[in-house]
């Protein structure tokens, strides 16, 4: 994950005509912080957790980014994602840098108050580097409201005044934001409207498979069933259901667990695979990295791919696609819609007035589709693929603000 996106940076870096050290500096982040968390579980024993806290670059303005708390958790990963969230923040032209956290650990096999142990011991341990104007969490894979909540609260202990500004996806009671919840799975609607409308099919009618039922894929499917599209496939952990007239996503909404799981109260099911090589109008991979490869690229029938998951399509992969004439939203620009309602919340915050959910939908919609039209015109211009143009729309405000600064 971390070479292929170091990969991409640099070819970006050198069509824009910047030079190899200006590569070196933005193919790393600049700052790496590994810390240990000793948590006192419900048994009366103590578990050591390491965490991670990266920070890629604060040149255009404080880093900003999630934290995970998953037992796949690495180091790279992490650096990697912290990458990621520079690019999507400055294809959204806010003042950030990217940043992004993680804890190696299930919270399924942990109690609600082990948790909120261990999240308040991951502030506690990166608290001298995080701050409102240093760098802002958010939630990620398996945190929420809750443990931002809680977080929240650590770091205005440690501080010793309200901090509601130091983290967002929080509770809208402390200060959270209408539309968090949902803005990921907003802002990737937003992106199949304009890259249908740039393939000229119409979302009325359109066939959407979408790989993944959790927050974003869930909350996605139903947005495209209510814009009359027909949702012909969605995934989860067990399997696939599929029904080329379009599924009943309502019913399968109120199915499903908290984990997002549906497919496992069904006896006719496909496998993931299978769901990706549905015949369909757009395919949405909404759930882990590397799903689409070399190996099932010449497989995949969709003619658009908009891609809500991190990393879910291979280089080799890209590359395969694009020479296909498949337009690909990638994952840097399709799921921005987070960090922009993330920072909302965080300009909410500090100003100490709150919006409507129809001014926090209108103003995300209207950078979404500015993000994307920048995007499409670079991939159209300059003919490389949309990755390629995304990381190149993405890197420059960064590069630019080093450049000013006189860092490189």
């Amino acid at each position: 994950m971390l070479q292929a996106t170091q990969t991409v940076i640099e070819q970006a870096l050198l069509s824009l005509g910047y030079g190899k050290e200006m590569v070196d500096l933005l193919r790393e982040p600049m700052r790496m912080m590994t810390v240990r968390i000793p948590v006192r579980m419900d048994d009366g024993s103590t578990q050591v957790f390491t965490g991670f806290r990266a920070q890629h670059n604060d040149a255009a303005g404080p880093t900003k980014g999630g934290v995970r708390f998953h037992p796949g958790v690495t180091a790279e990963e992490v650096k990697a994602l912290s990458i990621w969230m520079t690019l999507k923040c400055g294809i959204a032209d806010l003042p950030y840098g990217g940043g992004k956290g993680g804890v190696i650990c299930d919270p399924r096999r942990m109690s609600f108050r082990e948790l909120e142990r261990l999240s308040r011991g991951y502030v506690r341990a990166i608290s001298q580097i995080v701050g409102p104007t240093k760098d802002i969490p958010a939630p990620d894979v398996m945190t929420n409201s809750q443990i931002m909540a809680w977080m929240m609260d650590e770091y205005s202990r440690i501080r010793e005044f309200d901090s509601p500004g130091f983290i967002t996806g929080k509770p809208l009671v402390l200060g959270g934001s209408h539309g968090r919840e949902t803005a990921t799975a907003r802002g990737v609607t937003i992106m199949i409207e304009e890259a249908l409308a740039a393939s000229g099919i119409p979302l009325q009618g359109a066939r959407i498979a979408v790989q993944g039922f959790g927050n974003a894929g869930s909350f996605l499917a139903k947005f495209m069933h209510e814009a009359g599209a027909k949702v012909v496939g969605i995934s989860d952990v067990h399997g696939a259901l599929h029904d080329p007239e379009g599924l009943d996503i309502p019913h399968l909404l109120d199915r499903r667990d908290s984990f997002g799981a549906v497919t496992n109260l069904f006896k006719d099911t496909l496998s993931n695979e299978e769901l990706l090589e549905l015949e369909c109008d757009v395919l949405v991979p909404a759930a882990i990295e590397n799903q689409i490869t070399a190996a099932n690229a010449a497989r995949i029938k969709a003619k658009t791919i908009v891609e809500a998951a991190n990393g879910p399509t291979t280089l080799e992969a890209t590359h395969m696609l694009h020479d296909r004439g498949v337009l690909l939203v990638p994952d840097v620009l399709a799921s921005a819609g987070g960090v922009i309602v993330s920072y909302f919340e965080w300009v909410q915050n500090n100003q100490g007035y709150y919006w409507t959910e129809r001014e926090v939908d209108d103003k995300l919609r209207a950078m979404m589709v500015r993000g994307f039209r920048d995007v499409y015109e670079l991939h159209r211009t300059r003919r490389v693929d949309m990755r390629l143009a995304a990381y190149m729309a993405g890197v420059r405000k960064t590069a630019e603000a080093v450049r000013y600064r006189g860092w490189v």
